[in-house]
């Protein structure tokens, strides 16, 4: 079988495709990141996206709540923040004499964790148990959270001071790092001819429900047994450099990725082709997304950095030295 043969539009992939038109109404370009926020949906993960001021990072998730109709709400972090302010706490009610619980920002479908590195570290592991385990523990009670969920958090990479690097088990538990740059000449007229005018009305495309129906059409997308190995071999190659030959990368690497990184990169790579409108995962669903799914989750030496050796020269050079499979099928 030739796994560069066009897809064929399937009827399941119609919603998503009427959700990301509707997002465009505001959000000019940022493909890239559209796409990887659906992703991100519908393999039940999460993303940070690091990326300058004024990209529409914010915006993006704003458009997209409105359009599959879910919750949405946005959490400015700070360093004066406190978990309570993340996840809720107990409040004493003088009436009754007893304390009862309210809930945080998290009980939500889609939060935006903006500029999550200015809050210290104990605030950012309150999200730990909200993006894992997907519940809240408050006092003696677990509180689960709203379903579909997702959390979006947002690095700005020009400011150092005043800003909390984040824990890496933290960091491990986002599916997807999106770097977003700036516009092009041409994407940037549209936004400014676009903010000359009163701003679009997104409506709502899809409703929660329907959300979780299009999870579960993807979670039934085949991966080939291959596919699976190879997405292993990647996420290895970055802990073993030198088992694919690639000896001098080993001095960069103090950590490679973990396991659950080969787990996101498949059910990543799953929801995409499903996006695409396939039944099945093709190496490029994969190759497309490892760089988005791994560079923030190699730990880098200090030579790197001076070498000005980033995740994605490494990961450029690990996939470039792995043989890319070739299954004899689909495998149904």
């Amino acid at each position: 079988m030739n796994w560069n043969d066009a897809a064929v539009p399937t009827a399941s992939a119609g919603p998503i495709e009427k959700v990301l038109y509707e997002v465009k109404k505001t959000i000019v370009g940022q493909d890239v990141l559209l796409e990887r926020l659906i992703v991100a949906l519908l393999a039940r993960g999460h993303i940070l996206v690091e990326g300058v001021p004024g990209v529409a990072k914010t915006l993006a998730v704003k458009s997209l709540a409105t359009a599959i109709g879910g919750d949405f709400h946005r959490v400015q972090f700070t360093p004066d923040l406190v978990p309570a302010d993340i996840v809720g706490t107990r409040v004493y009610h003088q009436p009754t004499g007893e304390f009862q619980v309210q809930l945080g920002p998290v009980f939500t479908n889609l939060l935006l964790a903006d500029e999550i590195n200015r809050a210290p570290a104990k605030v950012q592991s309150a999200l730990l148990e909200t993006m894992q385990e997907r519940q809240v523990t408050i006092g003696r009670e677990t509180h689960k959270l709203p379903n579909p969920f997702l959390v979006m958090a947002t690095q700005n990479p020009i400011e150092n001071e005043g800003v909390y690097p984040l824990p890496e088990a933290q960091v491990d538990r986002f599916m997807m790092k999106v770097l977003v740059g700036y516009p092009s000449v041409t994407e940037e007229f549209v936004v400014v001819e676009r903010a000359l005018a009163p701003a679009a009305v997104i409506q709502r495309i899809i409703d929660p429900a329907t959300l979780i129906s299009l999870q579960q059409q993807a979670d039934q997308v085949y991966v080939d047994p291959s596919l699976i190995e190879y997405a292993v071999q990647v996420a290895h190659a970055t802990r073993e450099p030198a088992r694919i030959g690639l000896t001098d990368l080993a001095r960069y690497v103090t950590f490679g990725a973990s396991p659950r990184s080969s787990i996101s990169l498949v059910l990543a790579a799953r929801a995409l082709a499903f996006i695409r409108g396939r039944e099945y995962v093709v190496p490029d669903d994969i190759t497309d997304l490892a760089p988005d799914v791994l560079r923030h989750r190699l730990v880098l030496s200090y030579e790197a950095l001076s070498d000005d050796i980033t995740p994605d020269v490494i990961l450029s050079k690990i996939m470039a030295n792995l043989a890319i499979p070739e299954p004899a099928g689909r495998g149904r």
